[in-house]
């Protein structure tokens, strides 16, 4: 018994100074990772003006007094262009891969990057619609767009989280190997350990939208995947369609009608409650 209460004490030391490290590296570096945004899309094109999530990171940057955030995904058609919602100013990154867009984990290559870190070279970096060779170029432009939107200290970074297929408490989503490339890269090893764990738990402490999310993703993922959660094209017809599918209708009336006509109260979309 004593025998294990010490290996259990000689673990959380470790633990504690792993966490104090890198706290303290990130206090001086240029990011602050957070973690994961989202679950599953609420709707799309999200991480835009006025989207839930968006509003959410916006959020976060501000209760840290910072002027910019950063979001990093897993490329897909998008150009992952820079934009201003309300006082922060949100940059996308985007990794592209030559193995193409996923929604099945690899689990050997995860455990592979996870162990060894992911080798230069295995990706471009996406960013206002430029492709760039390697990271270093890529992280030029944000590192360059974060000082002339007036930022001072580390950027918050989450990685955007929405898995397309398959339940997103398993499955990391969308961008969660580039955040841990970025902890890699900027804090070492170590470090990327702590902030992928930290990141996978930060969402279930801080998100308005974690339960709603949970509980109707198999709705959400299907009508992303079906093309029927583009808020910039849906009828009133194909909302109440969708809404009628959810556990909790209520909310999901409550985002759609806050970013359609932004009326609900001028409340923003991420101060509902359940």
């Amino acid at each position: 018994m004593k025998k294990s209460l010490e290996i259990i004490l000689i673990v959380l030391g470790i633990i504690g100074i792993v966490a104090v490290y890198s706290y303290a590296e990130a206090a001086m570096g240029p990011v602050e990772p957070l973690g994961r945004a989202s679950f599953v899309k609420l709707l799309n094109p999200d991480f835009y003006p006025n989207h839930p999530h968006s509003q959410l990171l916006e959020k976060y940057a501000a209760d840290r007094g910072s002027a910019c955030a950063l979001v990093v995904h897993y490329a897909g058609t998008s150009n992952y262009r820079s934009y201003q919602d309300g006082n922060v100013y949100i940059i996308e990154l985007g990794f592209v891969s030559s193995a193409g867009p996923e929604t099945e984990i690899d689990w050997g290559q995860a455990l592979q990057y996870a162990i060894f870190g992911v080798p230069d070279g295995t990706w471009k970096f996406r960013i206002n619609g430029v492709d760039y060779d390697n990271f270093d170029d890529a992280w030029a432009v944000v590192m360059a767009e974060a000082q002339s939107h007036g930022q001072q200290g580390p950027i918050p970074m989450v990685w955007h989280g929405s898995a397309r297929a398959g339940n997103p408490i398993l499955n990391p989503g969308c961008g969660f190997p580039l955040y841990y490339y970025v902890c890699w890269k900027q804090y070492g090893r170590f470090a990327a350990y702590y902030y992928a764990v930290s990141g996978l738990i930060f969402p279930y402490f801080n998100s308005p939208f974690k339960n709603f999310e949970l509980k109707n993703y198999k709705v959400l993922q299907s009508a992303y995947t079906s093309g029927r959660l583009d808020y910039t094209k849906l009828s009133e017809s194909e909302i109440e369609g969708i809404n009628a599918s959810l556990s909790d209708p209520s909310i999901f009336t409550s985002v759609y009608m806050n970013i359609l006509s932004k009326k609900q109260n001028g409340q923003k979309a991420i101060y509902f409650t359940e």
